[in-house]
């Protein structure tokens, strides 16, 4: 996949297993590994399947020469990749969470992504209330970015035929909360695959009242430099500060 060169900026590459490859000047980054046996409690039907390992974490990758800036600015840069297929119809996804407060603000931290490779699906949802859940869809090709906003939990889909390989930047040092999504079975709603051109979105019946469901196309954000088909890698370099948005959402949400 000599395409991850261009859309990371990086010298990665993904072998025929779905494993990264990191090359020159990059420090090898040992996966964590979601295994289908994790995933039972957000799956639309957890029936007996030969996939094993749906995806691979790789967590704080980055050039040696990088990694003191990166840590000045309180950041994270990772590499999610999601094989291809189904369980129980439904296409592979991530497990989903939702991020924790910044401590003494009102806003939770958001977090940034970008498709490297193949094709995303990314299912942004608020937290529950007496009001219900608001859903949106956000479909992502090689080189967009898909900001995830204070206040919304999200779940990757790949409904491709490849392996979807992501990055994504975040604050350093707070823990995801997987819980909400968890005891609720999943998130609001399900993606099977369909006969029919396009995907069938099954709601997630424990959620209720229904969640409101909308569509939204990526947008480009020039004020924190997220831009299509530039490399947010190359982007933080560049201007880091553009990225504070990611360690102070109270001032910019």
């Amino acid at each position: 996949m000599d395409e991850l060169k261009k859309t990371s900026g990086l010298p990665l590459a993904v072998d025929g297993a779905g494993k990264l490859i990191f090359g020159e000047g990059l420090t090898p980054v040992t996966a964590a590994i979601r295994r289908r046996e994790e995933m039972l409690a957000v799956l639309f039907a957890a029936e007996a399947d030969s996939l094993d390992e749906l995806y691979y974490m790789y967590r704080d990758v980055c050039r040696a020469e990088d990694r003191q800036v990166i840590a000045k600015h309180g950041l994270r840069y990772d590499v999610t990749i999601l094989r291809p297929g189904q369980i129980g119809g439904e296409y592979i996804k991530t497990a989903g969470h939702y991020h924790p407060l910044k401590p003494g603000t009102d806003a939770t931290y958001p977090e940034v992504y970008e498709v490297l490779y193949g094709r995303a699906h990314y299912l942004l949802q608020t937290e529950p209330d007496e009001d219900g859940v608001e859903a949106i869809l956000v479909e992502a090709l090689p080189g967009d970015k898909v900001l995830i906003p204070p206040g919304y939990g999200h779940i990757t889909i790949n409904p491709g035929s490849t392996f979807l390989v992501m990055s994504n930047w975040v604050a350093a040092g707070f823990d995801s909360v997987y819980g909400a999504i968890k005891e609720l079975g999943g998130g609001a709603y399900f993606e099977l695959a369909s006969q029919e051109e396009d995907a069938q979105f099954v709601v997630n019946p424990r959620y209720q009242p229904v969640p409101r469901f909308s569509s939204r196309p990526v947008e480009d954000r020039p004020e924190f430099a997220l831009l299509r088909g530039q490399p947010m890698y190359l982007e933080f370099l560049k201007a880091p500060e553009k990225f504070a948005f990611l360690t102070s959402p109270e001032k910019y949400f």
